[in-house]
């Protein structure tokens, strides 16, 4: 969820997605008829993953092989059921099927890559009439052993589909993650962020991005702050936001949608969202080294480079010195020199004796 897998953009993206840290690398590539999938178009791997999930704790047979009509898909994920909507369903089935990826993450053998698309095939089914009636899918190994292992799957707030932005629900995925339920929350550098986004912008307007989201606060169950450490580098940070209220039984308040997906919890009124600032805090968090180890190798490699161009810097300026001192002292110890300096006659030498 937290690695650079989709683009951030409802464009048309044609350029790779190339991420490396540590041992862990991804390659995402796109073909020019499509474009590489979206993130909103993994909504439907959402949908997918859920499936699987509900089908294994029933205690019913799991299979790669997804069967469901677009209604069911499009309900799932809050997106409407017209004509339109169909077809947009159908060309995110053909951006996830013709996107492929090659990764290590989650080999066991060293320096083993593994290479799969996000839908192996897929294929329409139409009724006698010849409309509609519904999707066949097969979803990849990869994908599928994921969603059979607990500690890689992680529930998400329904509002997550609501989120209209590509980087927002980029980093609703990541806090996911990385949050965790941490006394002192969590963070990771801007720089890095951009790194692990995929992101095509340059890095300004990323961070423009990330502190305009900072200000308005759309993640549902979390608050984000920045934070500035020694030096200038901006930080964001996350915190679980409080508890919403009790729920609210037979109450839709106004401008809410009034069908519920079954499954959901009741509604319940949210307090305000918190501002960019929180409390009386002023200092900043300490290391989460447990969820966070990513990002805080990043930040002490950086420290550690800046400070060997601190200590090299300085050193240059002392031996600038020293070699200056040094220059000096032999300019004064040549014959011309010792000309040029004055000496004391033998007559004011007795003059100042008398």
């Amino acid at each position: 969820m937290a690695y650079p897998f989709f683009s951030l953009s409802k464009s048309h993206r044609v350029a790779p997605i190339d991420f490396s840290a540590g041992a862990v690398s991804i390659r995402v590539e796109a073909v020019p008829d499509h474009g590489m999938a979206t993130i909103w178009d993994a909504d439907i791997l959402i949908w997918a993953a859920s499936q699987i999930v509900e089908a294994r704790d029933a205690g019913l047979r799991t299979s790669r092989l997804m069967m469901a009509t677009p209604y069911e898909i499009l309900t799932f994920i809050g997106r409407g059921t017209s004509l339109r909507d169909y077809r947009r369903l159908k060309a995110a089935l053909d951006r996830l099927q013709s996107t492929t990826i090659s990764t290590t993450l989650r080999q066991t053998a060293e320096g083993r890559r593994h290479r799969f698309s996000w839908i192996n095939e897929w294929q329409e089914r139409t009724n006698h009439n010849g409309r509609p009636d519904g999707v066949e899918m097969i979803v990849p190994d990869w994908f599928y052993q994921a969603v059979l292992d607990d500690a890689l799957i992680l529930t998400i707030d329904r509002a997550y589909f609501d989120l209209t932005g590509g980087l927002e629900r980029w980093l609703y995925r990541l806090v996911r993650k990385h949050g965790g339920r941490q006394k002192d929350g969590w963070r990771f550098d801007f720089r890095h962020l951009h790194q692990k986004s995929g992101s095509l912008s340059p890095f300004k307007r990323f961070a423009f991005e990330l502190r305009d989201i900072i200000r308005r606060q759309p993640l549902p169950g979390y608050t984000l702050f920045t934070e500035i450490e020694y030096g200038g580098r901006m930080l964001l940070a996350f915190e679980r936001s409080p508890a919403c209220g009790k729920p609210v039984d037979g109450l839709v308040p106004s401008g809410t949608r009034t069908i519920v997906l079954s499954g959901t919890r009741g509604s319940c009124y949210r307090e305000p969202k918190q501002g960019v600032t929180h409390g009386n805090r002023v200092e900043n968090r300490a290391l989460n080294l447990e969820s966070n180890e990513e990002s805080n190798f990043e930040e002490r490699r950086r420290d550690v480079q800046k400070l060997i161009v601190k200590v090299g810097n300085a050193l240059k300026v002392t031996s600038g010195d020293k070699r200056q001192t040094l220059d000096r002292n032999a300019s004064a110890d040549t014959p011309a020199a010792r000309q040029r300096t004055p000496t004391t006659s033998s007559g004011d030498r007795s003059g100042g004796a008398s």
